[in-house]
């Protein structure tokens, strides 16, 4: 099966995703977005026996990829077809109580980039889709062609920081007037003859942030980062790791607010004499700033240009 699939899986930060989770040979570790498997395969080589990694992906070309890629490794690898959201049920279905560490890749990842049928790219014509998990039943084509105009408005400016929002919204609503927007390379030109020239010369691609939006808006991607981190630091042992990969600011702002409430302790009112909620911090953080790619990284990976990883302990 992996000879059929082209799934790339050049794993951004490997090095420092395995350093930042200080792997213990008898720990249990789960890898939230397995994708081609590129950092399962670096943990789990570094489990024993004793030892196990959970990989986990909404993704089935992923997980047929991941399986077979992990499968050398036998008992102390299981891949698992679900969203990383689903941690605390995977674990419980298994009698896993604790865990050592996780890490989470946001994003898409560059299997689903070049496939251009999943319809992720503004740089392929093909069906609007955008789904990470296909039994996903909202899609790309649903959201341009049913949401409203001030619905779509909305995804573009809060979920892409697409400055001309509204009159995309408006050219997309006029444009599905005479006849369904069926594909990316359809939207893509409504796209650009919303954008002033002036403001396309240079820089990013013009569909590139109502790309981000849409995909965002399909998978849920924001509203699943701070429950997916409080439950896995329920679960993690006391030195336990928790690493975080990120690929834009929306991301990385969730991922570092929620390790920030949850380095906290108390957040009684200071005029009160003694605390009353009982609330104690449960991680430290391990890197105050952001991890980056290095320069060689970033050479050999463009992709990697965007990547930031946070890293947290259990107390």
């Amino acid at each position: 099966m992996e000879e059929q699939i082209n799934f790339s899986h050049r794993s951004v930060l490997l090095d420092e995703c395995i350093e930042a989770l200080s792997i213990k040979s008898d720990g249990i570790y789960v890898d939230g977005t397995a994708g081609g498997a590129g950092h399962s395969t670096e943990i789990a080589a570094r489990l024993g026996d004793g030892g196990l990694l959970l990989a986990l992906d909404q993704d089935e070309t992923a997980v047929r990829v991941a399986t077979e890629r992990l499968s050398r490794f036998g008992k102390r690898a299981e891949v698992v077809h679900t969203n990383f959201k689903e941690l605390g049920s995977v674990c419980a279905a298994r009698g896993i109580e604790h865990i050592d560490g996780l890490l989470l890749d946001l994003g898409v990842s560059s299997y689903q980039l070049d496939t251009a049928e999943r319809g992720f790219s503004y740089r392929a014509d093909a069906p609007l889709d955008m789904r990470m998990d296909e039994n996903n039943p909202l899609t790309a084509k649903r959201i341009v062609n049913e949401y409203s105009e001030e619905e779509l408005r909305r995804i573009l400016f809060e979920y892409g920081e697409e400055r001309f929002s509204s009159r995309i919204a408006s050219n997309i609503v006029r444009a599905r007037e005479s006849g369904s927007i069926e594909t990316t390379g359809e939207l893509v030109e409504i796209i650009k003859r919303s954008i002033p020239a002036q403001a396309r010369e240079g820089g990013h691609h013009p569909a590139k942030r109502s790309f981000q939006a849409l995909r965002i808006e399909v998978n849920a991607e924001l509203d699943v980062i701070a429950p997916a981190i409080k439950s896995a630091v329920s679960l993690l042992n006391p030195g336990g790791r928790i690493a975080i990969i990120t690929f834009h600011s929306l991301e990385d702002r969730i991922v570092k607010q929620t390790f920030a409430s949850l380095t906290g302790g108390c957040t009684c009112p200071k005029s009160f004499p003694v605390c009353v909620c009982g609330n104690k911090p449960q991680l430290k953080i391990i890197s105050r700033k952001p991890v980056l790619p290095s320069r060689e990284e970033l050479e050999q990976n463009p992709r990697s240009h965007s990547a930031k990883l946070r890293i947290a302990e259990k107390l």
